[in-house]
């Protein structure tokens, strides 16, 4: 298969990727990733419904578990239609444009990830560290502000990828490895030098990421001398039993994050599901495990949940007055 060029305008086909050598049961296989799908849609659609619907939750705290419901939903979004497209149908070619696309909301939305959590971790300082004043620091617009910013920093950042991936000429294989676009991949198959995008690519992730991962850090160390710090056991238990979603959210998000970086770096000896398998975990298992995460450990969204299915469950609901 060759890669057509127009003769202004370079016009390319990629071809995705399901589980080479796997075609004959991709029906069998979509079965568990539909599952993980609609769990993820429904999981932090509830999520968003309860803290939408529930005047109580109005808090910062829940403000931001809606901005995460709402990046990882549109995370899992952005990989369905070409995971699910695979499986189901076959159909593996993919535009420049639309990778170019897919890409974009891919990366930028993991950004916005590591900046919701950030952002997050900041809401469990100001609570246990100054907690007289919490209302009057995060307020609405600051929430308002910090989530603004959180996308904008992460548009403008992944902006330039599609336009430094436009100006190659791919003329090696335009087969990748994975259900969807991904930048370090697509890079790959250039012709030209790729040096550019290799350092704007770990700019990105160091003023992202590694500031984001370093702060969050230090904010729990600044959290942790607060604690240590209270007279007694009991409200020392209390203090941290509150960060303790949060704590699961990171390490749900870095945990993959960092043995997915961890296998394209040093496991070429690896088989290829090994890396197909550390990417869907990386993209999926976090939409997936964040909103059962804060439905249990979190006693007030558990409560309001319960709440809701209590009353679509009562027969009194259907009764006419």
């Amino acid at each position: 298969m060759a890669i057509l060029y127009n003769s202004s305008l370079q016009k390319a086909t990629f071809f995705l990727t399901g589980f080479q050598g796997l075609e004959h049961v991709h029906g069998w296989i979509s079965i568990p990733f539909c599952s993980i799908y609609l769990t993820v849609i429904l999981g932090n659609l509830t999520i968003l419904h309860v803290i939408r619907t529930d005047a109580t939750l109005h808090e910062p705290m829940y403000y931001f578990l809606a901005m995460l419901a709402l990046t990882d939903l549109g995370l899992c979004l952005s990989t369905l239609p070409t995971v699910m497209g695979i499986f189901w149908f076959d159909a593996r070619e993919i535009g420049i444009p639309a990778c170019f696309t897919q890409l974009f909301f891919i990366h930028t939305l993991s950004l916005v990830e590591s900046s919701v959590l950030l952002s997050m971790s900041i809401d469990r300082y100001v609570a246990i560290c100054n907690p007289l004043r919490y209302s009057s620091i995060l307020t609405p617009a600051r929430i308002i502000k910090l989530g603004l910013s959180s996308v904008l920093r992460s548009a403008v950042l992944i902006l330039p990828l599609p336009f430094l991936l436009k100006r190659f000429q791919y003329c090696r294989s335009h087969v990748l490895a994975h259900a969807y676009c991904l930048h370090l991949e697509i890079m790959k198959l250039a012709c030209s030098s790729i040096l550019v995008n290799h350092i704007y690519g770990l700019f990105v992730v160091a003023c992202t990421v590694g500031v984001d991962s370093l702060l969050i850090f230090l904010s729990y160390a600044l959290i942790l001398h607060t604690v240590l710090s209270k007279a007694s056991r009991q409200e020392r238990l209390r203090a941290l039993n509150t960060c303790v979603s949060h704590i699961c959210a990171v390490l749900l998000f870095y945990i993959p994050m960092i043995g997915l970086s961890l296998v394209h770096r040093f496991g070429e000896h690896l088989p290829r599901i090994v890396h197909l398998l550390m990417s869907y975990v990386y993209l999926l298992v976090p939409p997936l495990m964040n909103p059962i995460v804060y439905s249990i450990k979190t006693k007030q969204i558990r409560q309001r949940i319960l709440k809701k299915f209590a009353f679509v469950k009562s027969p009194s609901c259907f009764h006419q007055d």
